[in-house]
């Protein structure tokens, strides 16, 4: 039976759907993937249709498609995404908005806007997208799903259209635990549990809304209740603020690097929120990429020492539900910064983290993450497979 998209979420769905293999540890799996992920034979869009008309077909899988097609996974797309991958809230000036079947009333998230709508519709089983500064932990929490931001450079990036590769990782979704964790298995990142000491950072806890830390709190103490040391001591590192800008200086620029001159040759052709986006990262200077440089190394080294020795973190993943669709632009803007403080820890850092579903505020989802030491990629999937009662055999 045809799949039919109902919410938006895909911007290429495929007549036939793509296998290579009938058996492997993803048999019986169907995903869809971000259309910044080539795909061979067809266009990789970058949700531009500037961008896309210039493209030819992708000679080549990239390798994460060929890697899960082999393990038997079966692809029905190519899904909708933020323009350029640089944006927070999954609207697209010139493909629109994907559902967000959770709470339709609201944005679904982005960069993986559509990845993540795919999911949660139920439309395939998971979904890859790309996380530079959130864009799969924010459509997770948005959408009431899982969603994994792996260590910086623990899945190969090549095929990958880069917005920011300082930054940027290639991640996924998937509705319960077992699925999340066989995607990571299938992709490498397999490894043991072997956490002892849950850490509830006291400033992350009291910088958010007090009735959404209130929410979550209970359930944050439930995971915590796993481990054989609770621990409450502030981050080691710059405020939420602060992060936000080094992430917006760091960023910015590696941005322009990456895709400056193109940009100066479309400028007229993008969306009016993108275009904004990438003047401010025109304008960022040599001096300014320098200090964000040093204080973003400095953030690592930090997040490093306090991670090590079996130490995991446990936050909200997000500031609050998403905006709701009728949102202004300041006010898609004030979350944006807002939710950077929180969510560039782990970009900051390198740092692998997982984002499950956890409760409703106002007819909204947000989730609850964990965060593990670099290269703990493995050891917090399994974990988080543990919690939920789901780990696969």
């Amino acid at each position: 039976m045809p799949l039919i998209d109902t919410a938006n979420a895909f911007i290429e769905l495929f007549a036939q759907p793509m296998r290579t293999a009938e058996s492997g540890s993803l048999a019986g799996l169907t995903f869809a993937a971000k259309d910044n992920i080539d795909v061979a034979g067809r266009i990789t869009g970058n949700g531009s249709p500037v961008w896309r008309r210039a493209r030819g077909l992708a000679p080549a899988h990239a390798p994460v498609i060929a890697r899960l097609l082999g393990e038997g996974a079966v692809l029905s797309g190519k899904t909708h995404m933020d323009e350029f991958a640089y944006s927070l809230m999954g609207t697209n000036a010139h493909f629109g908005t994907p559902l967000n079947s959770a709470a339709p009333d609201r944005v679904p998230g982005g960069s993986s806007s559509g990845s993540a709508s795919a999911v949660a519709a139920g439309l395939v089983d998971f979904a890859l997208g790309t996380d530079t500064g959130g864009s799969v932990r924010l459509p997770a929490s948005f959408n009431g799903i899982f969603g994994m931001r792996p260590s910086h450079g623990a899945i190969d990036m090549s095929g990958v259209v880069p917005l920011g590769p300082g930054y940027d990782t290639l991640g996924w979704f998937a509705r319960d635990a077992g699925t999340l964790v066989r995607v990571g298995r299938a992709l490498g990142l397999d490894g043991h549990a072997d956490f002892s000491t849950a850490w509830l950072p006291s400033d992350i806890w009291t910088g958010v809304d007090q009735g959404l830390a209130a929410m979550l709190r209970p359930l944050a103490e439930k995971v915590a209740a796993n481990f054989d040391k609770v621990i409450t001591d502030p981050l080691p590192i710059v405020g939420p603020e602060e992060r936000s800008e080094i992430y917006r200086f760091w960023q910015g620029y590696d941005a322009w690097r990456t895709l400056g001159k193109w940009v100066e040759a479309h400028d007229a052709e993008l969306g009016p929120d993108i275009a904004a986006r990438f003047a401010a990262a025109r304008a960022v200077t040599d001096e300014d990429f320098t200090r964000a440089d040093v204080a973003r190394r400095e953030i690592a080294q930090a997040m490093d020492a306090a991670l090590a020795d079996g130490v995991v973190m446990i936050i909200p993943t997000a500031p609050g539900p998403a905006p709701r669709k009728g949102s202004s632009r300041e006010e898609f803007e004030a979350y944006r910064q807002e939710a950077l403080g929180i969510l560039s820890i782990s970009g900051h850092a390198g740092l692998p983290q997982i984002s499950m579903p956890a409760v409703r505020v106002e007819g909204g989802p947000v989730g609850l993450s964990v965060i593990g030491a670099r290269g703990s990629d493995g050891a917090l999937l399994a974990l988080v497979a543990r919690l939920s009662g789901r780990e696969p055999s």
